[in-house]
């Protein structure tokens, strides 16, 4: 299996190229909301005797297809295009308010009076850096099946955003069937798009469903690949069946496959199977949104003329750098990947 190869200068080159970058980001975009808890100013309800914990401060930022996207704002892409859709309500505004801070385009995100805006709602305490400090999560997620309408509308969206893009990333996040963005009819047409725009990159990604998306690249992880749909810690997919499955994927799915595999990094089917070491971080990390972060550089860097193998690397740069930011969904800049890259080739 060959060795993924990257010079500084190649880094630069590649970097020097996102601001150019055309992206849409089409699928499920959820709104992460932080709840900053004080515990020293915890009351006790008069009426029921439990614990009223006493939020001082909260913070909202874009969540699953938005996580992508504040990878792809925060490493300096050109222009981004959101497609999906919203509920009519609160969480809504934030998350749109979110994006546009961020320079992403809503137009394409459709308000959906009979839809929730998907949410990650995230209570912390305020005194503690680690993820011990972490309260248990609320979801909200829309359980009852996408309506055909909605559909027709993300497609229609995409087909007047493909003719200036460089690059579409689906991000498939709702683990229900048919329950969020993108839905089976979603997948079959995307796939039909692919095949008609074969200039531009398609990347997927997805929580249940990768192994049923086709013509575009799609970024399984180990287990994913070898259908294992529920791994125990520490488990970990030996080299030769990861790349016979891998290697099945490849010629169902029509297009290329990049397979990660935590911290030891990715193994990508083209040109050639290449190894992608990932760059080792002592201390503790937080994964939440790694893959996605993973999936904007790399994307970018196809994106700048990068090959696979060279792409999947600048991913794992990202990463590496957005998991020691503890608490949160981090984000890289691109001043700090050829810090990163120093120390990928120091491990070597």
């Amino acid at each position: 299996m060959d060795v993924v190869q990257l010079s500084a200068a190649r880094l630069e080159e590649l970097i020097g190229r996102f601001s150019k970058a055309r992206i849409v980001v089409l699928g499920d975009f959820f709104l992460d909301k932080y709840l900053d808890i004080d515990p020293a100013l915890v009351e006790v309800s008069l009426e029921t005797g439990k614990r009223a914990h006493q939020v001082v401060a909260i913070r909202c930022s874009p969540g699953a297809a938005g996580t992508v996207v504040c990878n792809l704002a925060a490493l300096g892409a050109g222009q981004l295009h959101a497609v999906g859709f919203t509920g009519d309500d609160g969480e809504g505004f934030d998350l749109r308010r979110e994006l546009s801070r961020l320079g992403c385009s809503t137009d394409h995100l459709q308000v959906a009076s009979d839809r929730r805006t998907p949410t990650y709602l995230k209570p912390r305490d305020v005194c503690g850096a680690s993820l011990a400090a972490e309260h248990s999560r609320y979801d909200t997620k829309n359980r009852g099946t996408t309506p055909a309408a909605l559909e027709q509308a993300v497609i229609a969206s995409l087909d007047q955003l493909l003719p200036r893009a460089d690059a579409v990333i689906v991000l498939d996040q709702v683990e229900e069937a048919d329950c969020g963005v993108v839905t089976q009819s979603v997948r079959e047409l995307v796939a039909d798009r692919a095949r008609k725009h074969r200039q531009t990159v398609f990347w997927a990604d997805s929580r249940r469903r990768i192994r049923q998306f086709s013509e575009v690249i799609v970024k399984p992880n180990q287990f994913e690949a070898v259908g294992n749909d529920d791994p125990h810690p520490g488990d970990v997919v030996a080299t030769e069946e990861l790349v016979a499955a891998a290697g099945t994927l490849r010629a169902k799915n029509g297009a290329p496959v990049v397979v990660t595999c935590g911290p030891a990094g990715m193994i990508v089917s083209d040109p050639h199977w290449t190894r992608i070491p990932g760059v080792q971080i002592d201390g503790e990390i937080d994964p939440t949104g790694a893959g996605d972060s993973a999936t904007a550089g790399a994307v970018l860097a196809l994106c700048a003329g990068a090959t696979l193998p060279e792409a999947a690397l600048v991913g794992n740069l990202v990463a590496s750098i957005t998991v020691q930011q503890i608490g949160t969904t981090g984000v890289a800049r691109p001043d700090q990947l050829p810090g990163q890259l120093r120390e990928w080739h120091t491990q070597r």
